[in-house]
């Protein structure tokens, strides 16, 4: 009896009651695959999958606060030049974003709709603290901005409509022949000089319709627009800037709204757009790139008063050119 007893106990002990194994199986939301280390263990016929769910959690939580953390650091990047230069950010945050969502696995077809949306989104928050603070100043000309709104809102419309049509690869040429007569017009410091009065109230609607539809194009505030043609018409620098600046949010208002219309169907669908958009503006990345551009705008004014503000604009423009000539080339590819 006890050696029968002794022979049960010596097999239970060296019969494996577990076992464990490692493969590997592909995971991730649509767009964005993975291949994950899954850890089974067999207990008997038992299958315990906790394992897996944790470690699940526990990449795709690292991986997305990876790209919110590089959110967070083009928006400060992009407050700082603006404070530091009195330039919008569209055409540096664009292109990023464009690289930035094809990292991540988004549709070729839409990254750079997207970038466009979400760079427009955020704008919004950034020219409504860029106008208050110039209307502080007194240096917005509110006649001539409720002038050029109607037609800015019209041609956002338009723009964006059209926008959504292009295909990515030619939207992307226009976008770099723009950023590249930009930056000519930064490295050259090119101001035309003034030749004219402002015209009547259509005459600025008509304006304000063309600024508004190649602002939306770009996803810019309309400054780089907006300025040359005021001073055109003999408005006062600091006030061609101030209403520069008012002028940019009724643009992003229509530019965003634009953009989430013309893409709420594919964002409806979940079938081209990743999860978290709102038409083409991606909303995860707009919460990072307004609220790190609003803290660091600020810094990069009081920056302007101590740096060597024409060398830095030289900089960025070449900055700019090389980003846009990286998008065109990496979606090329």
């Amino acid at each position: 009896m006890l050696k029968a007893l002794a022979a049960a106990q010596e097999a239970a002990v060296c019969t494996p009651l577990c076992r464990v194994s490692l493969t590997r199986k592909e995971s991730g939301p649509s767009g964005l695959r993975f291949r994950m280390p899954v850890l089974t263990v067999h207990a008997g016929d038992l299958l315990i999958d906790s394992v897996e769910n944790e470690l699940h959690a526990v990449f795709f939580m690292a991986v997305f606060m990876t790209w919110w953390l590089l959110y967070f650091a083009l928006g400060a990047l992009t407050g700082l030049f603006s404070g530091m230069l009195g330039i919008g950010g569209g055409l540096m945050m664009t292109p990023v974003l464009a690289l930035m969502f094809s990292a991540q696995g988004f549709s070729s077809g839409e990254v750079l709709h997207l970038a466009l949306g979400t760079s427009m989104c955020t704008i919004i928050f950034t020219s409504f603290s860029s106008m208050r603070a110039h209307h502080k100043h007194r240096a917005v000309l509110w006649r001539v901005v409720a002038a050029l709104a109607p037609g800015i809102l019209i041609g956002t419309g338009l723009g964006t409509l059209f926008a959504a049509q292009v295909p990515t690869r030619p939207l992307s040429i226009f976008f770099t022949v723009f950023v590249c007569l930009i930056a000519i017009q930064m490295i050259a410091d090119l101001k035309p000089k003034a030749l004219r009065e402002l015209p009547g109230v259509a005459g600025l609607g008509s304006v304000g319709m063309g600024i508004g539809a190649l602002s939306c194009f770009v996803a810019i505030g309309g400054g780089s627009l907006t300025v040359p043609f005021l001073l055109w018409c003999n408005v006062q620098i600091r006030q061609a800037i101030g209403t520069s600046a008012a002028v940019g949010f009724p643009i992003a208002i229509g530019g965003t709204l634009g953009y989430i219309y013309n893409g709420w169907e594919l964002s409806s669908t979940h079938s081209a757009l990743p999860p978290g958009s709102l038409g083409f503006v991606y909303l995860p990345a707009v919460l990072c790139l307004a609220s790190a551009s609003m803290i660091c705008a600020p810094f990069g004014a009081s920056l302007a008063h101590r740096l060597p503000v024409t060398v830095l604009k030289r900089i960025f423009a070449a900055i700019l050119v090389l980003l846009a000539a990286k998008m065109v080339w990496s979606l090329f590819q």
